[in-house]
């Protein structure tokens, strides 16, 4: 999401660093650029205007225009509006009462009961006790799927077998939940391929007649302009408190994201990646503001690692590195570390590279991927004494093996060559590393003359 945009915003502003200063006509060179930018991702009309005229506001000062170095200062500024429009800093969930309670909307196919699922996954993962209830009485297969996804991932649920009244199957739900200590109500309504009058009447009832603490509307980013007057709808009608975003990943031009929360001035709460049932991710204003302009997000990074990666275990295989005593087995446990870290793509687009493009960014990952794909199989193909000693591959060895993952034995020999330079390298770093343990700088270079002065 936001791949073509950000495309066209860092290439904007790569070409104003060519500027000695940021002068009225350069700068309006740049808006336009940043107006048809928009509009290409989009954009609503009405959002683009507001975003140029207060960009221009900002840049109109003479401070600004005398800068020495445009570019950053045209970053700075656009970067600080892209925050704003995005709901300026990160809303989090009011969850003040327990059992909280939540009731999920959106249209049929924004991808709610997944949402549902997957957010009752992120309390899981926060030590709360999540239960789903379906409470979508015209459609079974939704009420089926969210059975399903609670069974596949042991989440709690509740339904009524074949009853059509929304307020008992709340009812009978809260007290399910008192007796279950459930902390946390996540309310599965329906969904219908169109706003009408009994769907509204139906969420207004709930809406009315029990104490909610959240009321998300969950918005596929891929619908477009579409998505405006559904969060508009769904605003006027209910007042909603913050809005779930899915398909973040996927290839769309993003603007609905800015548009909806311009239009509501409602924040994104929470957004989802792709159809996996993996926990919503919580939603950063100036971190997403980070990505777009090309500067990635390596607080998101670094909090991912240390959700995901045992700390301990990472101690152990660095001591390993450090020591150039990492096995195969060794290799196969930190590629399983880097894959709880999402995709290679997710990754670099997490890191701050400087014109790495969307076709660039696919080329590398699914290259890297398809190398990672090969040395697992390689590494399956050992016995596990190889596994644990690299040093026992000797010529024949190493045919059984190339022979066994169906590859060319040329394939296998540079794998092993790759992994021993990378042993190599390691051992140096750790030598490096205890030299300066031991004596720090004088240790490496020797103690320094004195009184001699150097030109």
């Amino acid at each position: 999401m936001f791949d073509s945009l950000s495309e066209r915003l860092q290439e904007i502003i790569k070409k104003t660093a060519g500027n000695a200063q940021l002068s009225e006509e350069n700068m309006q060179d740049a808006l336009r650029e940043i107006r048809r930018a928009l509009l290409g991702a989009d954009v609503s009309l009405s959002v683009v205007k507001s975003f140029i005229s207060n960009i221009k506001d900002k840049a109109s000062g003479q401070e600004v225009i005398k800068s020495v170095n445009p570019s950053q200062m045209l970053i700075k500024i656009v970067n600080d509006e892209l925050v704003e429009l995005l709901g300026k800093e990160k809303k989090p969930l009011n969850l003040d009462t327990n059992p909280s309670f939540i009731m999920m909307l959106g249209l049929q196919g924004s991808g709610k009961t997944t949402s549902s699922a997957k957010l009752g996954l992120k309390f899981k993962k926060e030590g709360k006790k999540p239960l789903l209830v379906a409470a979508d009485v015209y459609r079974p297969a939704a009420i089926l799927q969210l059975k399903t996804l609670c069974c596949e991932n042991n989440l709690d649920f509740f339904s009524l077998e074949n009853e059509k009244d929304v307020r008992k199957i709340v009812d009978e739900a809260i007290k399910y939940a008192k007796e279950n200590q459930n902390t946390v109500l996540i309310l599965d309504t329906a969904g219908r391929l169109q706003i009408d009058t009994s769907m509204m009447a139906e969420l207004l009832l709930i809406d009315r007649m029990y104490p909610l603490n959240e009321k998300l509307l969950v918005i596929d980013s891929m619908t477009g302009q579409e998505a405006i007057d559904v969060a508009k709808n769904f605003d006027e009608q209910l007042g909603i408190t913050g809005i779930i975003l899915t398909k973040l990943d996927g290839d769309t031009k993003g603007g609905c994201a800015l548009s909806v929360v311009y239009s509501t001035q409602k924040p994104i709460k929470l957004v989802g990646m792709g159809e996996k049932i993996e926990p919503l991710e919580e939603f950063y204003p100036d971190r997403m503001a980070s990505r777009i302009l090309g500067m990635g997000d390596i607080v998101s990074l670094v909090e991912k690692a240390q959700q995901n990666i045992n700390v301990e275990e990472a101690k152990k295989l660095e001591e390993k590195f450090l020591k150039a005593q990492f096995s195969f087995e060794d290799f196969l446990k930190i590629q399983k570390q880097i894959k709880m870290l999402g995709s290679f793509e997710g990754i670099l687009g997490m890191l701050p590279i400087p014109g790495l493009n969307k076709d660039d960014r696919q080329k590398i990952s699914h290259e890297g991927e398809k190398q990672f794909k090969k040395m697992e199989v390689f590494i399956s193909s050992m016995t596990p004494e190889e596994r644990k000693n690299p040093d026992l591959l000797n010529a024949s060895r190493k045919k059984r093996i190339a022979r066994g993952a169906g590859m060319e034995l040329n394939e296998l020999n540079a794998f092993v060559s790759q992994f021993e330079q990378m042993r190599k390298m390691m051992q140096g770093f750790g030598a490096l590393k205890n030299t300066f343990k031991k004596g720090g700088k004088s240790a490496l270079y020797g103690k320094m003359p004195k009184n001699r002065h150097f030109r």
